[in-house]
């Protein structure tokens, strides 16, 4: 009890996650009368790093700030808007599908809204869309991120529970897709039974095809990626250095990223590799500290106390994921929550690949949820609009990303049966 004072006391209190964590760690060492352990916390610290996945972060990292420093986003918008920037509500649904190609080779919520919302919620207004829909939109498709692969947080569940991470990223492709269609159902909706959404425009045909041409090179990195890892190609640690200079050549070739741009890009990629890298040293500290008490296992004892449903399970930290995501970010409340949970996973017979997949969906709705939500507040200052209101506007979105969330913890297949089939080959 001591210890969860102290750990919510100080990240109240503004203390960076990773001294919060540390601190808890020492704080249960000291309470339970452990300090024997204080002489072997740097070789924990080590053997939490010294994991040959983890080489995938810093290179998938640098792929999303290339492509992000390339141009990336404007070219993939105007290829939507060429598949469907010309239906009612074309703008919106060119959002969604920019978001969901982006995702693909981004990785990441926040910066995935970041982009678009400078961008999309501009542009929408112009069009005649209200603003706070325009934020909705932006924001909520931004979960992509997360999920369609390659996934930032994909990676960090493979390793602290100890997963492969290629099924894992190809696990991410079906709960994925469902999240597309169940966005552009409420978008549809919107359209049909609201007060209707601007008419789009037409781009002549020869325009079009240099578009389409123009835009789809992008697309090479997720295909590569994908397919690589598919087909047993590559690992994807490997697919991430190949993804990174095809991303490095485009960058050259668009003209938009200059040889003396690599150093920031280099220093930004550097600088967020280690604030990853340092939250999962801490958290392996303080789950060997707990796994050395026992602590696991009376979570397994407790939980199992509770239910000894796995799909009753999955909903209890489904509540319990979207709780702390609105206080934490989504790679702290996975590096602290689920080496605890893995035994309970284990011992009610559920497929680690769908629980992560539940997991990492569950604690990236955070990122638009008060009183946090650092993509409401992304949002919120691309389009100058109050958080109550953007957030009202997004309550059908994020309402259809949980109806989904439910089906994909009700239905392992949704998760596994893609992996299953590709390892089967």
């Amino acid at each position: 009890m001591i210890t969860l004072i102290v750990f919510f006391g100080l990240l109240f209190a503004g203390l960076p996650i990773v001294g919060t964590i540390l601190v808890g760690a020492l704080t249960f060492m000291l309470t339970n009368d452990l300090s024997v352990l204080y002489d072997s916390i740097p070789i924990q610290f080590y053997g939490a790093l010294e994991i040959n996945s983890l080489l995938a972060i810093p290179l998938f990292l640098l792929v999303g700030e290339i492509m992000n420093k390339a141009g990336l986003t404007q070219r993939l918008i105007a290829v939507a808007e060429v598949l469907v920037g010309s239906m009612k509500g074309g703008l919106a649904y060119a959002n969604l599908f920019t978001n969901a190609m982006a995702a693909s080779i981004l990785g990441s919520a926040v910066a995935q809204i970041g982009v678009m919302s400078k961008v999309m919620i501009p542009a929408m207004e112009r069009m005649g869309y209200n603003r706070a829909f325009s934020g909705a939109v932006t924001v909520s498709a931004g979960l992509l991120g997360p999920i369609i692969p390659p996934s930032m947080l994909m990676i960090i569940y493979g390793v602290v529970a100890v997963q492969p991470i290629a099924p894992l990223f190809i696990a991410g492709i079906v709960p994925g897709m469902l999240i597309v269609v169940a966005l552009a159902l409420v978008i549809f909706a919107h359209n049909f039974f609201g007060p209707g959404l601007p008419a789009g425009t037409r781009s002549g045909r020869s325009a079009s095809v240099k578009v389409l041409l123009e835009g789809l090179v992008p697309a090479v990195i997720p295909v590569v990626v994908i397919a690589g890892i598919m087909l047993g190609v590559m690992t994807p640690t490997e697919s991430g250095a190949v993804a990174s200079i095809i991303s490095l050549v485009l960058g050259f070739v668009y003209r938009e990223i200059r040889v003396r741009d690599l150093g920031k890009i280099l220093l930004d990629v550097a600088t967020n590799t280690a604030t990853i890298t340092g939250l999962i040293a801490a958290a392996s500290v303080l789950s060997w500290v707990l796994a050395f008490q026992g602590v696991p296992d009376l979570v397994v004892a407790y939980m199992q106390g509770l239910t000894d449903s796995p799909f009753v399970f999955l909903l209890l930290v489904i509540v319990m994921m979207l709780i702390l995501g609105m206080f934490l970010e989504s790679i702290s409340v996975l590096i602290v929550t689920v080496p605890l949970l893995m035994p309970v996973v284990t011992t009610l017979g559920i497929d680690p690949i769908h629980f992560g997949v539940v997991c990492t969906l569950a604690t990236v709705i955070g990122l638009v949820t008060p009183p946090v939500g650092p993509g409401l507040y992304i949002a919120m200052v691309q389009a100058d609009i109050r958080m109550g209101a953007l957030f009202k506007a997004t309550i059908p979105f994020l309402a259809a990303v949980m109806l989904v969330l439910v089906l994909i913890a009700a239905v392992p297949a949704l998760s596994t049966w893609l992996p299953a089939l590709v390892s089967s080959k």
